[in-house]
C-alpha cells in the first residue's frame, strides 16, 4: 500500500487546539486588565531576551547561520514528498512503525489505540507542541488514560488546569509564589512548608516525577527534528526529563508534524547552534537525546512515530505563507513582540501565540476559520520579530498577505460595502485626480469648524471613532499647500520676479535655511 504525498485537491485544514474562542481583539482586552500577567511576561521576556543577545554577539557568523536555517528549511519544504518517504524508510528499516495522520482526530485515535494495545492506563509525556495542538491529553483523559506532564513548566500548567501561554515556557505568565501556590493546592505529599525559592520548588518536583518515571512503561514524546538520511529523532530541553521519558518506558510514541524533517546529519549542525541561542539564550542546550531505531536489550522496544499534517499541506499551498513551516519553536519573536509581552499566550487562542502564532495559526486553520481572522492583525509589524527569526521567517510580509486575504474573504461575504471599502472608493476617487483633491480642499475650513476654539477634533463617526478614542486630531491648516503654492505664483508672477519660496505662517520664523 503506498501513501500519496503530492499538494492536495482542496486544503486539508487543521483541527484541535488550533482554533481561537474569541477573537483578538476581545481576548486581548481581557488579558490587559491583568496587571500581575503583565508584570510576569515583562520580566520575564526581557530575561530571556538579553540572554539571547549576549549569546548570538559571541558568533561572528550568526547571521551566516541564519541564511543557512533558511536554506535548509527551503529546501525541505520544496522536496517534502521525497524527504517524507525517505524518512519513512529508513525509520521502519531500523525497527519502528510509523503512522500518518491526516488530523487531530486521526492523530488521538492513533495514540489512544497504541496506548490501549499495551494494556497501560498511564502515560508520561515529553513537552511537546503537536500533542498540545491536537488536545491529545483532553482526548486520552475522555478514554480512561493519564497523562503526566514531565517538563516543570508544563506540570505547572497542568496541575493548575490551565493552558500554556509561551512555546518555550508554557508557564512564563505565572511568578513562583503562584508556583508554590499550585504546588500546595493540587501536588500529593508535598511538604506544607513548601516555600518559593525556586531550588525548592524544583525538589518538590522532581520527588513527584520520580516515581512516574520508573513506573512509566509508556511515553509519548514530540519531536524537535527528524534527519531523512538516517531515520533518527531529535529532542533537546534542558531539565533531563525528556531523557528519562525517552529511554526508561518500553514503549515510545512520537507524535511530529511533517514539517520538522532535515534532509541530513549535517543540517543538523546548523540548527544546533540557531535553536539554543534563539530559545534560552544557551551555547547548547544541557540535554539532546537522539534515537534511530530500536537497540534489543536498551531503551523502549517498540517505537512508534505519528506523523501529523493537521493542516500543514494548507499552509505548504500557500505560496506567501509557506515559509511559517520553516519555524523550529525557538520563541524568540514572541520574547521580542511588544504585542505578545502585553497580552500573553491565552489572548491568541490557538496553541500557537505570539507573532509566529498570528501567521501559523490562520494558515492551518485557513483565514475563514471563526475567530482566527483577527489574528493577523495582532501586530504592530514593528519587524522585530523577523530580526529575532533564526530561520528568517518575514513574518510581517506574511501578516500583511493574509490580512489582504481576509480583507478579499470578507468581501465575498457581504452583498453591501462596508464603510472601509466606501472610504477607501472615496480616496481612490479623490487621489487619482487633482482636480478632485483641489475640490476637497475647499472644506478645510469646515474641518476647522469642527475642531472648535481648542483647535482639536476630539470625535470622529463610524469607524473613524477608534482613532479618536485613544488620541485627538489637529484641526486642519486654513488652507492647503496647493493654494498656498498657487497664491504664492500669482502673486510674484504679477510682480515681475523670480519665484522665492515664502514661510508658510504655519513654519517657525526662526528656523534656519
Amino acid at each position: 500500500m503506498s501513501t500519496f504525498l503530492g499538494m492536495p485537491a482542496l486544503p486539508a485544514y487543521g483541527t484541535g487546539n488550533l482554533h481561537a474562542s474569541q477573537s483578538f481583539p476581545k481576548a486581548a482586552h481581557r488579558e490587559l486588565g491583568n496587571a500581575q500577567l503583565r508584570a510576569n511576561l515583562g520580566h520575564a521576556t526581557h530575561t530571556i531576551r538579553d540572554k539571547r543577545l549576549k549569546m548570538v554577539s559571541e558568533l561572528p557568523d550568526w547571521e551566516q547561520l541564519r541564511d543557512a536555517g533558511s536554506a535548509v528549511k527551503e529546501s525541505v519544504m520544496a522536496r517534502l514528498p521525497e524527504l517524507l518517504e525517505q524518512f519513512e524508510a529508513n525509520f521502519t528499516a531500523r525497527g519502528g512503525v510509523v503512522h500518518w495522520a491526516r488530523d487531530a482526530d486521526e492523530a488521538n485515535a492513533i495514540v489512544a489505540g497504541l496506548i490501549r494495545d499495551t494494556g497501560e492506563t498511564d502515560v508520561v509525556k515529553v513537552k511537546s507542541m503537536a500533542t498540545q495542538e491536537i488536545g491529545l491529553n483532553e482526548y486520552l483523559e475522555e478514554q480512561g488514560i493519564a497523562a503526566f506532564e514531565t517538563d516543570l513548566a508544563e506540570l505547572i500548567v497542568q496541575l493548575d488546569h490551565d493552558k500554556p501561554s509561551h512555546i518555550l515556557v508554557p508557564a512564563i505568565h505565572k511568578n513562583r509564589t503562584e508556583v508554590r501556590d499550585i504546588f500546595l493546592r493540587e501536588m500529593e505529599g508535598v511538604d506544607p512548608d513548601l516555600t518559593n525559592e525556586p531550588a525548592r520548588l524544583a525538589a518538590a518536583a522532581r520527588s513527584h516525577l520520580r516515581r512516574k518515571f520508573l513506573t512509566a512503561k509508556v511515553a509519548v514524546s514530540g519531536a524537535n527534528f527528524a534527519l531523512a538520511d538516517s531515520g533518527t529523532l531529535a529532542v533537546v530541553e534542558s531539565e533531563g526529563n525528556g531523557r528519562m521519558c525517552l529511554t526508561l518506558p518500553e514503549t515510545l510514541i512520537t507524535v511530529m508534524g511533517v514539517e520538522k524533517l532535515l534532509p541530513t546529519w549535517q543540517d543538523l549542525e546548523v540548527f544546533m547552534q540557531l535553536l539554543p541561542r534563539s530559545s534560552t539564550g544557551e551555547r547548547m542546550n544541557p540535554y539532546t537525546s537522539l534515537w534511530t531505531g530500536v537497540t534489543e536489550g536498551d531503551g523502549p522496544q517498540n517505537m512508534h512515530l505519528v506523523l501529523l499534517d493537521n493542516g500543514r499541506s494548507a499552509a505548504l499551498a500557500d505560496e506567501m505563507g509557506r515559509s511559517a513551516l520553516h519555524c523550529i519553536r525557538c520563541s524568540a519573536c514572541m520574547n521580542v513582540c511588544p504585542v505578545y509581552e502585553r497580552t500573553g499566550g491565552h489572548a491568541y487562542g490557538s496553541t500557537y501565540p505570539g507573532p509566529i502564532g498570528a501567521i501559523l495559526s490562520p494558515l492551518m486553520t485557513g483565514i475563514q476559520a471563526e475567530e482566527n481572522n483577527s489574528l493577523p492583525y495582532a501586530s504592530s509589524l514593528c519587524g522585530a520579530c523577523y530580526d529575532a527569526c533564526p530561520v528568517k521567517i518575514n513574518i510581517p510580509d506574511i501578516l500583511v498577505h493574509l490580512r489582504s486575504v481576509d480583507v478579499d474573504s470578507q468581501r465575498g461575504k457581504k452583498k453591501l460595502p462596508t464603510q472601509m471599502d466606501a472610504g477607501m472608493k472615496a480616496a481612490s476617487w479623490a487621489l487619482s485626480s487633482g482636480k478632485r483633491l483641489g475640490l476637497l480642499e475647499k472644506g478645510l475650513p469646515l474641518g476647522r469648524l469642527a475642531a472648535g476654539p481648542d483647535k482639536k477634533i476630539k470625535k470622529l463617526p463610524g469607524i473613524a471613532a477608534g482613532w479618536t478614542q485613544s488620541r485627538d486630531i489637529p484641526a486642519p491648516p486654513s488652507q492647503s499647500f496647493r493654494d498656498w503654492w498657487a497664491k504664492q505664483h500669482q502673486r510674484l508672477d504679477s510682480a515681475g520676479g523670480p519665484f522665492v519660496a515664502q514661510e508658510t505662517p504655519a513654519q517657525n520664523k526662526e528656523s534656519q535655511p
